[in-house]
């Protein structure tokens, strides 16, 4: 009663707990005698990548069944799991706070020793690192497949006016002007969703903050108010370039006007091109990173890690569990994911990206990237309301009220955290 009680905490009250111990995981045997092999994960979008995967799968292994769950709302319907001590063997979430909840709740194996490890990017296995509350020794998470965000860009357009792609923060506003002179909008954003609004913020935040900013303000070495000033004042320029009142327009609605053309650029993910090739389907679309610093050596890709598999703690068949890892990450597997959902694979190797990648290629096989600032954020805190909020304060002390807001809300939402982080401290002797 008292384990269920834990959980219950953890999934209520979005408690982390320190301590929790798992029994009865998922793996079993089908009526054929097949080890059973049970994977949830939380991309009802990637139904049919998973189902190509799960059927080639069952048709090579004569031992092992796997099954995949793709749910709506799978976070919460693991959370609901966990409640009635039904676990699946393997997870397949983002790498984001969600992932951060549970690995402080001791949900997850170490999967150091999984073979699949030493192939991944550097890159993506330190975004991990950066998202554990507290440093765990060990390796809890298998990152798969990644996204990227900067800006995307009309390549058409772009080549009949004969513009250069910017590098730095200066020829990105000098371009900006050029395109207003041009009689066209730079940039849509579409800021009436909220989450929009983390778009361009992520995207900025990698360049001009560290990637371990959220970690460092817990352990009270920084604020937001010193490392997110120049974000802040960033943020608030965009707003010269944008399309008359974007807290009017919605994500379908940025993506819809720029996909006909309305807006030269468009400040978002790689996640919208599909949604904006459903508008237009001969869009020529590329992109590049966001140049959000005077020089260009200093510029960051944002990129985070989209899908990534964890093992529950206490599976009952580990080496079953290896070997549906093992599959997932034979390159012909990951390409079936990234055929289907325009990503980036975390795993180094050959590859066949999307076209409109091509602008960020270098950053990527130079793993000059950083994690979406947004997945250390606590959703109960809502920054994206926070930030939209900010951008529609016209004040001459707008950024200033801004900082001081994200400063105190931070320790309100993080008291637990912070509280964890300094007990930490102290035991390692490192205060």
């Amino acid at each position: 009663m008292k384990k269920r009680n834990a959980i219950c905490s953890l999934i209520l009250a979005g408690v982390s707990l320190s301590t929790l111990l798992l029994q009865g995981c998922g793996s079993g045997k089908t009526s054929d005698g097949k080890i059973e092999v049970e994977l949830l994960q939380y991309k009802p979008e990637a139904v049919a990548a998973f189902e190509a995967m799960e059927e080639r799968f069952n048709a090579t292994h004569d031992n092992i069944h796997l099954t995949i769950e793709s749910p709506n709302e799978a976070v919460t319907v693991l959370k609901t799991r966990l409640i009635r001590e039904d676990y699946p063997d393997i997870i397949g979430i983002g790498g984001d706070i969600n992932y951060s909840n549970f690995l402080d709740a001791n949900l997850f194996m170490d999967i150091s020793d999984f073979e699949g490890i030493s192939d991944v990017k550097q890159a993506y296995l330190d975004m991990e690192k950066e998202l554990e509350l507290v440093p765990k020794d060990g390796t809890y998470a298998l990152p798969y497949v990644a996204n990227c965000a900067g800006i995307l860009y009309n390549k058409d357009i772009f080549e009949e006016h004969g513009w250069s792609i910017p590098e730095t923060w200066d020829e990105f506003t000098s371009l900006c002007e050029e395109i207003q002179s041009a009689g066209m909008t730079p940039l849509y954003f579409g800021f009436k969703d909220t989450w929009t609004c983390l778009a361009p913020w992520n995207a900025l935040a990698v360049g001009l903050a560290e990637p371990d900013t959220c970690s460092e303000v817990n352990a009270g070495n920084t604020t937001f108010t010193d490392a997110y000033r120049g974000v802040a004042e960033k943020m608030k320029v965009l707003l010269d370039y944008a399309e008359p009142n974007p807290y009017a327009y919605s994500y379908n609605d940025a993506c819809t006007a720029f996909a006909r053309g309305e807006s030269a650029m468009y400040a978002i993910g790689s996640y919208a091109v599909p949604q904006i090739q459903s508008v237009n389907p001969d869009i020529n679309i590329d992109s590049f990173t966001f140049p959000a610093n005077d020089k260009e050596e200093d510029n960051v890709l944002n990129s985070g890690v989209d899908l990534q598999f964890c093992v529950m703690k206490e599976t009952k068949n580990k080496e079953a569990v290896y070997e549906v890892l093992k599959f997932l990450c034979e390159d012909e597997t990951i390409q079936i994911y990234l055929d289907e959902q325009n990503a980036v694979p975390c795993k180094e190797g050959d590859f066949t990206l999307p076209s409109m990648l091509d602008g960020m290629q270098s950053y990527i096989q130079e793993g000059r990237m950083a994690d979406f600032q947004d997945h250390h954020y606590p959703s109960e805190m809502s920054v994206d309301a926070m930030i939209q909020t900010f951008l529609m304060d016209d004040s001459s002390n707008a950024v200033d009220t801004f900082l001081s807001r994200f400063d105190k809300e931070w320790k309100r939402y993080n008291r637990d955290l912070i509280a964890k982080v300094k007990k930490y401290q102290e035991e390692k002797g490192e205060q």
